[in-house]
């Protein structure tokens, strides 16, 4: 079952951010990510990750870090409001059509 953890780390800078990227890469992760406003959060998806440990890694090589959280990373589907739009072929179909009567050639002359 693929598990999402997501470790608060603080980083000085790009190389504290490369430190804890090769730390969070270990057997069974699927992907890493930083997430949060100043990009200190490090989200990891993948299967059979021990959370405690990678907590405790990224605490002694990196700095200070806190277990945020950690739960299935199955993603959930969301219904959004879609507003669909549909055109007429023919943009003069919503007005009035007038028939005018059709005479006959026989029928209009009685002369004839």
């Amino acid at each position: 079952m693929k598990q999402k953890v997501v470790i608060k780390v603080t980083m000085n800078g790009q190389k504290s951010r490369s430190k804890a990227m090769k730390i969070a890469v270990v057997s069974g992760v699927e992907s890493v990510a930083f997430k949060g406003k100043e990009m200190d959060e490090v989200e990891v998806i993948g299967d059979g990750i021990d959370a405690v440990a990678l907590t405790s890694l990224l605490r002694k090589n990196v700095g200070h870090a806190e277990l945020v959280s950690v739960g299935s990373a199955e993603k959930k589907e969301e219904k959004k409001n879609e507003i669909v739009y549909a055109w007429n072929s023919y943009p003069y179909e919503s007005y009035p059509i007038y028939h005018y009567p059709v005479y006959n050639r026989a029928d209009s002359c009685s002369i004839m």
